[in-house]
């Protein structure tokens, strides 16, 4: 996404204060405050961050009638919404309602709840088995979502296309479209309408900066805020960090934290994360509000979710914060094995549900089986789908890849390659039947592929399966191979001679998604669970409002942009009253 340029001198002269040089930055603004106190700036409604929760608040307060500033402590804008792929989850949102199909709130809802909470879920309580807090969230999410949608396309900030799969040109289907309480498993998934040459999440970034940028909104890069302001028992500021100096920032209606997670953090990961070995979230994903948040008395919620997916190990050891992490995962000739050399999972199954695996504790052997597993593929896969992360569209590019000529020599490979990371793993090694196992593993797995049917992880039973593979495994222009003519598009048997390839696959996320407690007008709560007056939260900073559950494509965006929306109607709300 390309940015402006303005700073932080160029949104402070926006505010009346005089664009200085850095060196006399501090001095003239503690000059300019006198008279008004002991603040630099002042605004009513200050957003920290500027991904999709912070910019979505910052638009809605905007059209509140509110003054507005953004804080975003990293040099460019858009966090970790302007790498994503740009989808938002919205239940009952306008074209569904335009193409006359009913999202009903009642159903909606069991599909959230059931997919979210499935060990208290019950269809016959009040709060289908939930606690009431958790489903207020969900109702505030359904009630809340279209609507922030709405308000975007009426201010003219954004405009939205319902998201197709164009391997299929149908609507796409949720994560969870198999599941019975799903009564509209497809159409919840909204696009922008790309403009200004920008795609998937830049667009979404891209669109709200441009907006807010038009209406004179002070928007300060490099710019960190560490901790808020209390006075009278509310939050009326905060403070930041910028050019090596102290910023105090007055915000008279309320301080809206739309900021990342914590998967950069390796503390709070080793902390709070069973396994995350890396992550794709823009490097600023620190965790800050957990640490300004519990200042100001916060409670924390869930803190060990993540919005999961698997990452190539060897990439992520070099560098937690990797380019890309594994989504859908490509090819047909392919499956996961663990040490035992024993499929553990659906691997056409979403990231984030197919990433838990790893998290699997066997109590006899004391481990978990599943930490490491090994993506195996033979020449087809590679050749048929490369560049389709993480294939290589030529195995020399890619230096994490496996080889052998044969299964044997890739497995006494693998074997090798863990002994060079056993440092970093706890020291994961092959099983001593691994290779026989595996064998029998290779051949059930054929044999699926040829009827069709696999009869362990039901891969390429559901819509999701058969519709995501030629989304995100499009066969390469140019390769020597057929399309698949077995009954399954999703498999296809393994080669009967070499060579073979592998990578050894670990959890890893596109960001956390715990932190501080909400109630379901998006207040941030203290330790009794009484909203903290003017602290409010939304996106990956908070506990997710869905748990740990990523309904559909968007799955995070979605609740990111309802909770922004529902942040500053409430900030504006209670300064009202």
């Amino acid at each position: 996404m390309k940015n402006k340029g303005v700073d932080r001198r160029q949104a402070l002269g926006s505010l009346g204060l005089a664009a200085v040089g850095a060196s006399t930055l501090g001095e003239s603004l503690a000059e300019a405050a006198k008279p008004a106190g002991q603040w630099d700036v002042e605004t009513d409604i200050l957003c920290v961050g500027s991904g999709a929760a912070a910019c979505t608040a910052a638009v809605t307060a905007l059209a509140g009638g509110a003054r507005v500033m953004v804080a975003e402590k990293m040099p460019v804008l858009g966090g970790t919404t302007s790498k994503s792929g740009g989808i938002i989850w919205i239940p009952n949102n306008f074209a569904l309602r335009a193409a006359g199909l009913v999202d009903g709130r009642e159903d909606c809802l069991r599909y959230m709840a059931r997919y979210s909470y499935p060990q208290r879920y019950d269809p016959g309580s009040p709060t289908l088995g939930l606690l009431d807090r958790d489903y207020r969230l969900l109702e505030a999410f359904y009630d809340n979502g279209s609507a922030a949608i709405d308000q975007l396309r009426s201010v003219k900030a954004m405009d939205f296309n319902m998201f197709r799969l164009f391997g299929v040109n149908r609507d796409a289907p949720d994560y969870a479209d198999h599941l019975p309480e799903n009564k509209l498993p497809s159409g919840r998934c909204l696009e922008p309408a790309v403009g200004a040459g920008h795609h998937g999440g830049a667009a979404i970034a891209s669109q709200l900066e441009a907006y807010l940028r038009s209406r004179k909104v002070p928007i300060l890069t490099g710019t960190a805020v560490t901790a808020v302001v209390r006075e009278n028992g509310r939050i009326v500021g905060a403070i930041a960090e910028s050019e090596g100096k102290t910023l105090r920032i007055r915000a008279r209606k309320g301080v809206i934290f739309g900021t990342g997670g914590y998967s950069h953090d390796e503390e709070l990961v080793d902390l709070h994360q069973e396994a995350l070995y890396g992550a794709c979230a823009m490097t600023g994903a620190t965790g800050d509000f957990i640490r300004i948040a519990s200042s100001a008395g916060a409670r924390m919620g869930s803190m060990g979710t993540a919005w999961r997916a698997q990452v190539v190990l060897d990439e992520a050891l070099e560098n937690r914060a990797v380019g890309f992490t594994i989504l859908l995962v490509p090819g047909d000739s392919m499956i996961f094995v663990n040490k035992y050399g024993r499929r553990v999972v659906n691997e056409k199954r979403n990231y984030n549900d197919r990433t838990r695996v790893h998290f699997q504790y066997d109590p006899t052997r004391e481990e978990y089986p599943n930490q490491l597993l090994f993506m195996l593929f033979d020449r087809r896969s590679v050749d048929a789908f490369g560049g389709d992360f993480p294939f290589p569209r030529d195995v020399r590019e890619q230096p994490y890849i496996i080889q052998g000529e044969s299964w044997d020599a890739l497995f006494a490979n693998i074997d090798q390659r863990l002994k060079t990371l056993a440092a970093q793993t706890g020291g994961v090694a092959l099983a001593p039947d691994f290779a026989a196992t595996t064998r029998k593993t290779l051949a059930d797995f054929d044999g699926y592929a040829r009827s069709g049917k696999d009869l362990e992880f039901a891969r390429g039973e559901h819509r999701y399966d058969r519709e995501y593979h030629p989304f995100f495994s499009p066969m390469r222009e140019g390769t020597e191979y057929p399309k698949n003519p077995m009954p399954n598009v999703t498999m296809h048997p393994m080669a009967d001679t070499g060579p073979y390839y592998a990578f050894v696959v670990a959890a890893g996320a596109l960001d956390t998604s715990g932190g501080p407690m909400i109630d379901a007008r998006a207040r941030v709560l203290d330790a009794d669970s009484k909203p903290i007056p003017g602290l409010f939260g939304a996106g990956n900073c908070i506990a997710a409002p869905t748990r740990g559950a990523y309904y559909g494509a968007g799955g995070t965006i979605g609740p990111a942009m309802a909770f922004g929306y529902i942040a500053a109607r409430t900030a504006l709300a209670e300064s009202a009253a």
